[in-house]
């Protein structure tokens, strides 16, 4: 499929998979910046090719990739050449725990995974892209939803695990204590001497360790976390105006362009989907 001359985004909520979230863009400029999202991250390309660093890996992918990002990973994305044409979908835990039981017939109590980010699998890839077209085109009702959800089930049959939680050491336990006090304070105005002091680390090795674990610097991950808070608000109806104040952000046109660097649509345009 030839590329377009213009970049374009269609985002939507499907009602039947839980307002999961879903995107088709071509994209020829437009750069990512690192974010992760609280949601699983799955996709293809269709034509084009993108350059993606995710966890500190770097990659370029094509048509035949998949992209199958876990919550929580810090990843970013861009054009590679002329650019590229993708669609995403974005379930969440709770769907992919419900499409797991009910192809096994039984309880899951693990966390689901995936441990490969891009897989290169042209058989899913094509299958994806099929039942993304269903959902956007609002085919019908059991064709759609038969489609995504036999495309979800084996995904996960050839592409997931069970998260093993690594080994925790003082230097993890401290990261993750400054993680959590982002996240649960994101709207005020945090200094790196604060944060060094709720470590029990200086600020040069903090800012080490941080990045060692999350792949990104404790201000990139709070600019996230409160990309992350403005989502649900937005979902919830708020004007952007509002969100950007509620958020700690300085004004609207700066959490604009932060917002679009991270989900490749302002905040009007999620908010009215």
């Amino acid at each position: 499929m030839p590329l377009a001359t213009t970049e374009t985004t269609r985002f939507w909520r499907d009602r039947r998979f839980r307002d999961m979230e879903c995107l088709s863009a071509t994209f020829l400029t437009h750069e990512y910046s690192p974010h992760a999202h609280e949601t699983f991250s799955i996709g293809a390309i269709e034509s084009g090719s993108q350059i993606s660093t995710i966890n500190g890996t770097r990659e370029q992918t094509g048509p035949g990739n998949l992209y199958l990002i876990n919550p929580g990973q810090i990843h970013d994305g861009a054009p590679g050449g002329e650019g590229y044409r993708y669609r995403m979908i974005y379930p969440d835990m709770e769907l992919l725990q419900e499409v797991i039981e009910d192809v096994t017939g039984r309880a899951f109590h693990g966390t689901p995974s995936f441990p490969r980010f891009l897989p290169k699998d042209p058989q899913m890839a094509a299958a994806f892209q099929i039942a993304h077209q269903r959902l956007e085109q609002k085919s019908g009702a059991l064709e759609a939803d038969e489609g995504m959800f036999s495309v979800l089930a084996e995904l996960f049959r050839r592409h997931g695990s069970t998260i093993i939680l690594p080994v925790e050491t003082r230097e993890r336990t401290a990261v993750y204590r400054v993680r959590d006090y982002l996240t649960d304070n994101c709207e005020i105005d945090i200094g790196l001497e604060q944060l060094a002091a709720i470590a029990g680390l200086s600020r040069a090795h903090l800012i080490r360790a941080f990045r060692k674990e999350f792949y990104i610097t404790p201000h990139a991950y709070l600019t996230d976390v409160r990309i992350r808070k403005a989502r649900r608000l937005l979902r919830l109806g708020y004007n952007p105006a509002a969100v950007a104040l509620e958020c700690g952000f300085a004004d609207q046109a700066h959490f604009t362009r932060h917002f679009k660097a991270r989900t490749g649509i302002t905040p009007g345009q999620f908010r009215a989907a």
